[in-house]
């Protein structure tokens, strides 16, 4: 692959920084922690790292709330520790993406206190604030995704705020040049340090409706999925108005033409909307985002029939964007705990990863999932995350995937040498990497097994797909790139299962990969529990 096009298929391993390690023992992990596990991020076989925010920030929603754009926040260290991470990373051979929070700020932001003062200020214009109906309430039905109506009353200027996510993350109005203007420029900043890459934050979130039209309601047996619960009045409208504006469009394409001077850059962005397949397909282009992904494997819904459904749908809708997927990450239920159906075996995390890595697009792989941790139990007394607190208990937050990599299995599990900021529970100290490192049969090993054997295999990376009918639990496709075609299939289930083969197919098995591997005889393919199969196709 040319270096320009080092994303087209990369493997992006997810780092959430306060969970990776603490060096100063405060409880909380931070940038030189992460320089300090570089080593053993290498030895995955990885392409790039993603980190999740590390800006100064108040931490209403763990760094998802920025106050300054441009510095680190203390609790993660200085702009001196992320240079010695770019430096090391790329020392390593690694590319290094950050998080990019474009839509919103925080309420300790300066532009925002600027802002909030009066309606006649330099900033007054770069929020979205709006008047109250005659009777003093909210100017729309807009409802916020953590919980509630979607504005703020601010006394100062008389006026409602905007804010989609907490009441102290108010919306930018990108509506307004400046805001755009400012927003490219701390962009600017970062990609000037040396960074390789952008994962941007909700960045269908960016514009709103200017005329502020009410959201449409949705009726009752549509309110599941998209990553929040159906007990969530987010859950109640269609979100026309609020989000995905066709004016997001020239914004996307002026953020391209400004990565587009940096040569190795490359743009990924988190989209949710009401059909985020076909938005994900309008806004990775070849004069937009480069990759994108969405909630889609994110669900409780890991059958065959599901990722297929779902891989030919953007497949059918994207003419020439390059995909992403992630069936893990800091927002959803750790996948071996929401697929596994109650198996957590080593298995499973490899295949796991296998499959995810087998799909026509990049990767994204969490913190953990190559040692195949399962969901953690966080008791109400220990909850961090306010959209837990807000929806308890039936929706217990995103604590439970957040809590720190268990690096040994000792009390604190290597992370600190203090109290963590979330605790570890003893079956995840009980497949730490220091043990799993010595046992050949581990998930770790299996998948830096996997990861290394995929680069030999050009049909993987950056090769086409196509599926083939198969019952449920099985998965089966093939891949092609120049020369090599491979298919694929894997037996989602605890059971052995037999497929028969499609006439004509003539296969040859490829070794190597690490997994549970299935026989083929007289036609029939053998796959046992989790297990898959690899074959060049004649």
């Amino acid at each position: 692959m040319n270096d320009n096009n080092w994303w087209r298929g990369a493997v992006i391993y997810q780092i959430y920084p306060r969970s990776f390690l603490d060096t100063n023992g405060d409880g909380v992990g931070d940038l030189p922690g992460i320089v300090e596990k570089l080593d053993y991020v290498a030895g995955l076989g990885v392409d790039a790292i993603w980190i999740s925010p590390f800006f100064k920030s108040p931490m209403a929603d763990f760094g998802y709330d920025i106050a300054d754009y441009r510095d680190v926040d203390p609790l993660f260290g200085t702009l001196d520790d992320f240079d010695r991470l770019l430096a090391k990373a790329h020392a390593l051979g690694i590319k290094v993406m950050i998080d990019q929070v474009l839509s919103h700020c925080s309420v300790e932001h300066a532009w925002f206190k600027e802002s909030r003062e009066s309606r006649d200020n330099p900033k007054a214009d770069w929020y979205v604030w709006a008047d109250a109906k005659e009777d003093g309430t909210a100017p729309n039905n807009w409802m916020s995704l953590f919980g509630g109506v979607a504005w703020r009353w601010e006394p100062r200027r008389e006026q409602y705020y905007l804010h989609n996510f907490l009441s102290s993350q108010p919306d930018l109005n990108f509506h307004n040049p400046a805001v755009q203007q400012a927003t490219l420029d701390n962009v600017k900043f970062w990609l000037d340090k040396g960074v390789d890459g952008l994962r941007l934050d909700a960045i269908n979130f960016c514009f709103h409706d200017a005329r502020l039209r009410d959201n449409p309601p949705k009726p009752k047996e549509k309110r599941v999925g998209r990553g929040f619960s159906p007990d969530n009045p987010y859950a109640y409208q269609y979100h026309y108005f609020n989000n995905t504006q066709p004016e997001n469009i020239p914004f996307l394409e002026r953020l391209r033409a400004l990565l587009d001077r940096y040569p190795d850059a490359a743009a990924l962005g988190e989209i949710s909307s009401e059909d985020s397949l076909a938005t994900t397909a309008e806004y990775v282009t070849d004069r937009r985002l480069h990759m994108g992904y969405s909630f889609e494997l994110l669900t409780d819904d890991g059958s065959a029939g599901y990722i297929r459904g779902t891989v030919e749908r953007l497949e059918a809708a994207m003419a020439e964007g390059w995909p992403c997927w992630a069936v893990s990450n800091h927002d959803v239920q750790r996948a071996v705990t929401r697929w596994g159906n109650g198996d957590a075996s080593p298995a499973l995390a490899a295949q796991l990863v296998a499959l995810v890595c087998s799909l026509r697009g990049s990767v994204c792989l969490y913190q953990g999932e190559e040692l195949g941790l399962p969901e953690a139990d966080v008791p109400y007394e220990a909850l961090q995350d306010p959209y837990g607190k807000t929806f308890w208990p039936k929706f217990k937050g995103r604590d439970g995937c957040r809590t720190p990599m268990p690096w040994n299995g000792g009390d604190e599990a290597g992370f600190s040498a203090g109290r963590p900021w979330l605790p570890i529970p003893a079956e995840h100290r009980a497949i730490s990497v220091a043990k799993q490192d010595q046992d050949p049969r581990s998930a770790l090993n299996a998948v830096r097994r996997f990861l290394a054997w995929r680069k030999r295999h050009a049909a993987l990376q950056v090769g086409s797909i196509r599926f083939f009918d198969a019952p449920e639990p099985v998965l089966a496709f093939r891949r092609d790139a120049g020369d090599e075609a491979l298919l694929v299939v894997f037996n989602l289930s605890a059971q052995p299962v037999r497929w028969t083969l499609p006439d004509g197919l003539s296969v040859q098995p490829v070794e190597g990969h690490g997994l549970l591997a299935g026989q083929v005889a007289d036609g029939q393919l053998s796959l046992p529990p989790r297990g898959a199969y690899y074959a060049r196709l004649g």
